[in-house]
């Protein structure tokens, strides 16, 4: 398992690093158009979820409502939804966040409530864990090696 992932998160980080062309559709310009610009997390307990991302974090909100808040302060903006129709996954799309001090943030995501799924480990070109907050989505965080 960790084999697999380590040769899946070396392709990303080669895949990542390739110089990007614009590609032309019509008259949209698809590295304009087709950037993740938004990520919702469905959550159990929008309270609880909050209060671990900005200890684990430092994120702040915006709430829309009582079952809905925005979340700034992550590298890209996205939401906190406790209305969703999606649940809260191990099994879906993995968000992986970056550090510079991998140990300061599992010791950060541990006193904030997160579970650590797989402790640090590396890989070509860094290291990173995985944890699960407290709805039960698994997220990672990962570092540079130096």
């Amino acid at each position: 398992m960790i084999r697999n992932l380590i040769i899946g998160l070396a392709t990303l980080v080669a895949v990542a690093c390739t110089p990007v062309t614009d590609k032309t559709v019509g008259d949209k310009n698809m590295t304009e158009t087709t950037k993740i610009n938004y990520i919702e997390l469905p959550v159990t307990d929008l309270v609880s979820s909050k209060a671990f991302y900005a200890a684990a974090f430092g994120w702040s909100y915006v709430d829309y409502g009582p079952t809905y808040a925005s979340f700034t302060g992550a590298g890209i903006d996205g939401g906190l939804d406790a209305d969703s129709d999606r649940k809260p996954s191990k099994n879906g799309a993995l968000v992986v966040l970056y550090a510079k001090d991998l140990e300061g943030a599992q010791v950060s995501v541990e006193k904030a409530g997160g579970k650590i799924t797989i402790p640090i480990f590396a890989f070509p070109g860094g290291r990173r864990f995985h944890f699960t907050d407290p709805s039960g989505n698994e997220l990672a965080v990962w570092t540079t090696t130096e």
